[in-house]
């Protein structure tokens, strides 16, 4: 029988692998942040900027590819798919067996990110914590739980930029994986969704 990790792989059936959770992390606690009983799960993450009028994410898209894929390369990981919106971000991850730390990769994609970009006004709490106020701290993260979890949570990320109005066909939005998804045959180039599909708890 096939696990969850051989479900994307192979893109057939598999058997459920990860125990649903939905909750918000905090990025600097790094002991709360790793569910040590879901190793080599899939995960869903929605990663927010401080500044929500901010388009710092598609302005300084070239460096956050860079910081993306440093961490990926010394900490391995798969991208299932993504979307990079102006003010946050949404990620299917699937990590390597045995390894449940998401939260330092996403520790350290933030901490590439960020140097020589400005903040703006910072509280005595980031003071103290030495963090420049252009990340929230807390992000949401989902485990995918089943083949329907999978599937909806795909939906959602590529139907995203039409959702927050920035482009009105899914297949517009440059900063998402939905390319990748036609290319390889698995969504047709007119695929658009449906926002009543992916109701629920995606964290933004």
């Amino acid at each position: 029988m096939l696990t969850l990790r051989h479900r994307w792989f192979w893109l057939v059936g598999w058997a459920t692998r990860s125990v649903p959770t939905g909750r918000k992390r905090d990025i600097n606690d790094h002991a709360k942040l790793s569910p040590g009983n879901i190793k080599g799960g899939i995960f869903f993450f929605t990663v927010v900027l401080e500044n929500r009028s901010s388009k710092l994410l598609v302005e300084q898209i070239d460096r956050l590819r860079s910081a993306y894929r440093i961490v990926r390369e010394c900490r391995p990981f798969d991208t299932i798919a993504i979307s990079i919106l102006p003010d946050h971000l949404h990620a299917l991850w699937a990590l390597p067996e045995n390894d449940s730390d998401f939260a330092s990769r996403w520790s350290l994609i933030k901490g590439n990110f960020s140097p020589g970009i400005e903040s703006g006004a910072r509280s005595q709490s980031q003071i103290s914590k030495r963090e420049k106020g252009i990340w929230q701290r807390r992000y949401w993260e989902h485990a995918i739980r089943d083949d329907v979890d999978l599937k909806r949570h795909i939906d959602y990320i590529h139907f995203n930029p039409v959702k927050h109005g920035h482009v009105s066909r899914v297949a517009d939005w440059p900063h998402s994986s939905f390319q990748r998804f036609v290319e390889r045959g698995w969504l047709a180039a007119v695929w658009g969704g449906d926002v009543k599909e992916t109701a629920g708890s995606f964290g933004e």
